[in-house]
């Protein structure tokens, strides 16, 4: 049985299943043969270090698969040449060949304790097998090879389930199998190494044990080892923020990923307060202070460039809650012909961001990618030439080219103050995180009447209503002209995955009852996202920006000066080109970014 099973390894079968699945050519094939042992010498080379020296002359040849040679190669797709054949694609033709289900594991959906509950770590590496949930009393596993029936078997037993074997790459399985058993170790040992008799219900009211008051030490090991597996995990999935919410009887952890909140883990309850202490630790916070919010950064390094990291502490029912925001500089700092405008936006807002001196303000609700859109300005327009200072609650992301300046309201040091002052410092450009009052919206505008170009941001939904904010601030309408040169309102949608986008047809109707009216009759083409292993099946990938770019014209000051309301302002607006936000995405919509769904999600209030 294992020869056979090996033989279904060999480099002629693994050909034969890429060419039945039409990913490559006969040619490609017998290329494939003829490198494979000079390319396996190669990777030999590179993994010596790594290779045990008393593993034999066959043992070693062993740890390079014909697979590892395909991958190394990145052999053009006969499908599709623009794209290149994967691990993945590799293992989905076998499983094609096998008949038997290929499975793309999506690490947000496993559970903790069923994944390192069924098997030892040790069993788990050794057959490359990993417990993935259980579906109609089968439990389902994970294994780059299907027809490895003792190892199968000795599961069975000791899981009393049947178990229904699905094919996923070797690779995405020893990195799950390291970190879920690694974690599970971590959490365990912890959780062995600190018990209470106590009940614990949070803030409201405490029984303990003398012997332990706040749980583990935030130096201990295994508590070290489950936070840095926290954070190298959302690094991998691409996640935001990480929140970390004690619960009435678990530590419940969540991770914002393209735009959306997904559990992770649902860890005990009691190594809540120790998860807490080494995060606080991380970021410099007092630890012994629990009644009050604290807010504090903690820099890391992922793929050798520095990450910030903000925390952000909270006291809620159950214990302290904690949101860590991970400022990604590739995220933070873009090329701006990247985030998403259309050329005429874009045009227009080069033209603001150009101006000598006067205030562009950037609105948008929390998490519409207004930071994303000031830092890739800021990084855009700077150069030696240029001396630009910002302000901000805290400092998102630390950029050598500017001079970051953070607000400390617990010394006096606010928005208002600081803007003041640094007139002295001799600023072109200043970039103030947010006007939040009258005195940092009076001091932005006394910055742009001296001479300076202001970036900042509000809070509004759409560009027309910022006005009316300014003036609800106490801002009189002569200052708003002289000072306010132009407004950008954004949102951030979901894109469609480029791996599996599929066409569809929809009446023009049925989108104009929807709310999406578009210059067209009867049916129209659009594009969803089918869902793939590349996206989880979500149908999304990434994430980009719509926009309405406002430019603050003559006629719309003139307008402002009299009783003209909203509807006026947003009339006028219109008819001098600004494209609302909801035009703006269903113009996305048309030419196959994103699905008419996300349109609907991020202008719900543009209805």
């Amino acid at each position: 049985m294992q020869n056979q099973t090996n033989k279904r390894f060999f480099s002629q079968n693994i050909c034969k299943a890429l060419m039945a699945d039409k990913l490559i050519t006969k040619e490609q094939a017998q290329d494939l043969l003829k490198k494979e042992t000079k390319v396996k010498n190669i990777l030999l080379k590179q993994k010596a270090k790594k290779i045990d020296k008393g593993l034999s002359k066959d043992q070693r040849a062993a740890l390079v698969s014909f697979i590892d040679v395909v991958v190394y190669l990145k052999i053009e797709r006969k499908d599709q040449p623009a794209k290149r054949i994967d691990e993945d694609l590799i293992y989905k033709a076998l499983a094609h060949a096998w008949k038997v289900p290929y499975k793309k594991i999506d690490p947000l959906k496993l559970e903790l304790n069923l994944v390192t509950g069924m098997i030892s770590k040790s069993f788990a590496a050794k057959h490359l097998l990993l417990p993935l949930n259980v579906e109609e009393g089968k439990l389902v596993v994970a294994t780059p090879d299907p027809f490895n029936g003792e190892a199968i078997n000795d599961v069975e037993m000791v899981s009393k389930l049947k178990v229904k074997a699905v094919v996923s790459s070797k690779s995405d399985i020893e990195k799950l199998i390291n970190e879920f058993f690694g974690f599970r170790y971590s959490i365990s040992a912890a959780e062995d190494l600190f018990s209470t008799k106590g009940i614990d219900i949070g803030n409201m009211e405490q029984f303990v044990s003398v012997k332990s008051l706040d749980g583990l030490p935030a130096t201990d090991q295994h508590i070290v080892n489950a936070v840095n597996h926290l954070f190298s995990y959302s690094f991998d999935q691409k996640a935001s923020d990480i929140h970390i919410e004690p619960k009435r009887d678990i530590c419940l952890v969540r991770m914002r990923i393209d735009g959306v909140l997904h559990t992770v883990y649902k860890l005990p309850k009691k190594l809540h307060n120790a998860v807490v202490s080494r995060i606080k630790t991380l970021s410099r916070l007092d630890m012994a202070e629990k009644r009050r919010p604290q807010d504090g950064r903690i820099k890391m390094e992922k793929d050798q460039t520095e990450v910030e990291i903000r925390v952000s502490t909270i006291p809620v029912a159950f214990g302290e809650k904690v949101v860590l925001r991970i400022m990604d500089p590739d995220v933070l700092f873009q090329d701006l012909e990247m985030l998403g405008f259309f050329k005429n936006d874009f045009e227009r807002y080069k033209s603001l961001i150009t101006m000598p001196f006067g205030i562009v303000l950037v609105t948008g609700p929390t998490g519409s990618g207004k930071s994303t859109t000031l830092y890739s300005t800021l990084r855009s327009i700077s150069s030696p030439e240029i001396n630009i200072t910002t302000i901000e609650e805290p400092i998102e992301m630390i950029h050598e080219e500017f001079n970051q300046i953070a607000v400390q309201p617990s010394i006096d040091v606010t928005f208002g103050g600081v803007l003041r002052n640094i007139l002295r410092q001799d600023p072109d450009i200043v970039m103030v995180g947010e006007i939040r009052d009258l005195e940092t919206a009076q001091a932005a505008v006394q910055a742009a009447l001296t001479g300076h170009l202001v970036l900042s941001t509000l809070h509004t939904n759409d560009a027309v209503s910022t006005i009316f904010r300014l003036l609800d601030l106490g801002i009189p309408p002569y200052l708003i002209h002289s000072s306010l040169i132009g407004i950008v309102a954004q949102r951030l949608v979901r894109k469609i995955c480029p791996n599996c986008a599929q066409e569809f047809e929809m009446d023009a109707k049925e989108l104009a009852d929807l709310g999406l009216k578009i210059n067209a009759t009867g049916v129209v083409r659009l594009k969803h996202g089918k869902g793939c292993v590349k996206c989880r099946n979500t149908g999304y990938m990434g994430r980009t920006g719509i926009y309405e770019i406002m430019p603050y014209s003559e006629s719309l000051k003139q307008l402002t000066s009299g009783d003209a309301g909203l509807g006026d302002l947003r009339k006028k607006a219109i008819e001098e080109g600004l494209v609302l936000l909801r035009q703006n995405g269903i113009k996305k919509m048309l030419k196959g970014y994103t699905t008419y769904q996300e349109i609907l999600r991020v202008t719900w209030d543009q209805i």
